[in-house]
């Protein structure tokens, strides 16, 4: 990539978001993140120089005010990443409904209000990258998956949608689909085999693909660790 370049991390305080905000400015980039944990978001600004800023992508208001933030301290955005998101898991017969527009609000609508705030600057400058943290949940179907699987679907599908519709404006969106990371996810800690991914290996295969020349994209990719059952 042309350095530097502009970032917007969405969930970067934590995660794979945090090891793409690391990774970016180790880069040499400008980044600008968001997250909805305090103590979080001002370890990962200090650890980083990254500018942190707490809002939840589920509000149309707090988009708006990330959008702005990033044209008043950067002067717009090159680099949008999609990454935040949470889970829930539960059978057909028992879903909580709430929960569920709840998970959408975030997983799905909320980075298709975002980036369509985004997207006018970067069709205007004829250059910029999306990217979408989808899942390999929403490549199969699975027992207990469909909220949280939907949601990924969703987002497999709406990225097809941006790409045929950005593609001619040299607008790259790329769709990123990991398998399960050893990540404090949905309060789950303690997954430390060393032969699964890691939140590193994610940001590290992202940062690759926006590495690639600009005549060259990465469609949708899924990542799975080479060796997750080999016992250390």
């Amino acid at each position: 990539m042309t350095l530097p370049r502009r970032f917007l991390i969405t969930g970067g305080s934590q995660g794979i978001g945090a090891a793409l905000v690391i990774r970016a400015r180790k880069s040499g980039h400008q980044v600008v993140f968001s997250g909805r944990n305090d103590a979080h978001i001002q370890q990962m600004a200090q650890q980083t120089g990254a500018h942190g800023i707490r809002a939840d992508v589920s509000s149309d208001a707090d988009n708006q005010r990330l959008v702005d933030e990033c044209g008043a301290r950067m002067g717009g955005i090159d680099v949008l990443i999609n990454n935040a998101a949470f889970g829930y898991t539960t059978e057909i017969g028992t879903l909580d409904m709430n929960t569920m527009r709840s998970l959408f609000a975030t997983n799905v609508f909320g980075a298709v209000d975002l980036t369509n705030r985004v997207v006018p600057q970067m069709k205007e400058r004829g250059d910029g990258d999306i990217v979408n943290l989808a899942s390999t949940s929403g490549m199969k179907g699975a027992k207990g998956g469909t909220v949280y699987a939907g949601s990924k679907w969703a987002m497999r599908g709406i990225t097809q949608c941006w790409q045929a519709d950005l593609r001619p404006h040299g607008i790259r969106v790329i769709c990123i689909c990991p398998s399960e990371v050893q990540t404090n996810w949905m309060g789950k800690t303690g997954r430390n085999n060393p032969n699964k991914l890691y939140a590193d290996d994610i940001a590290a295969t992202i940062m690759a693909g926006l590495d690639m020349p600009r005549r060259v994209l990465w469609t949708e990719l899924a990542i799975f660790a080479n060796n997750p059952w080999k016992e250390d």
